[in-house]
């Protein structure tokens, strides 16, 4: 962060004015030294980064509170029981983007917390990662309305993906992580605005806002067709993503079937 850069200049030019001013600093030699000191500039890190994380906790508190309180959707507002804002590291290295919130989303207040949410979980710690370690967000952040009496979720319209869309553009800006995985056609479309098939979409990189893009099947794909070639594809675009942060990647994480 800057606080080193800073402290540097500072360092500089006290030592300086001490080389060549008539009246040299209230700074001693002894001091000067202790500026110096790498354990000095590792607290100095420490604490721009707690800054840097305690910034971004304030904007997404902020930003959580426009969510909650959004009745720019008439018909989602008055269907939802609350807002599902987005969970996880405000530091994440790797945010998961999905679609929409289901029945037990929208119960909880917390993305992927059902059946889908579960197997999510699983794909999350056999990278190598705990959920806490991520961030989980969805294009939207109500459950889309159903009929009175029906089951299931429905698909987000192209409408309610772009009206909704600012909000998850702010949480990336804030978060910045260094990949983004997004589970699904649907939440590509939301995020980029491009409908295509998932076998022309996954297992290679895209760029969203210059970030690296991963694409691959959404859980709730594999709860409904859980053969082994279709799960070990979704392994093989995580395998890639880890690559990409540069995480090791052991044997048994290679040849791992979901």
């Amino acid at each position: 962060m800057q606080f080193p850069s800073a402290l540097d200049l500072v360092v500089r030019a006290l030592e300086q004015m001490r080389e060549t001013s008539l009246r040299p600093p209230l700074a001693s030699r002894k001091v000067l030294d202790e500026l110096r000191a790498p354990e000095r500039a590792q607290n100095l890190t420490a604490l721009s980064g707690q800054v840097c994380t305690a910034s971004k906790i304030g904007k997404l508190r902020e930003l959580q509170t426009r969510v909650a309180v959004c009745t720019k959707c008439p018909h989602l507002a008055r269907a939802r029981t609350q807002t599902v804002f987005g969970v996880g590291d405000p530091d994440a290295e790797l945010m998961f983007i999905g679609e929409a919130p289901g029945a037990d989303e929208d119960a909880q207040g917390e993305p992927f917390v059902g059946r889908a949410g579960q197997l999510l979980t699983r794909i999350i710690k056999a990278m190598g990662f705990a959920r806490e370690d991520v961030y989980i967000a969805n294009i939207l952040k109500c459950r889309p309305d159903m009929p009175a009496g029906s089951f299931g979720n429905r698909v987000p319209t192209p409408v309610e993906m772009q009206t909704c869309r600012p909000y998850l553009v702010e949480q990336i800006e804030v978060i910045q992580p260094k990949v983004l995985v997004a589970l699904g056609a649907v939440a590509v479309e939301g995020l980029l605005g491009v409908r295509g098939t998932m076998r022309d979409l996954r297992g290679r990189w895209h760029t969203y806002n210059q970030m690296p893009l991963m694409i691959t099947y959404h859980p709730a794909y594999l709860l409904r067709n859980q053969t082994p070639s279709e799960k070990r594809k979704v392994w093989e675009d995580m395998l890639l993503v880890l690559e990409r942060l540069e995480r090791p990647i052991s044997e048994k994480q290679r040849n791992y079937f979901l």
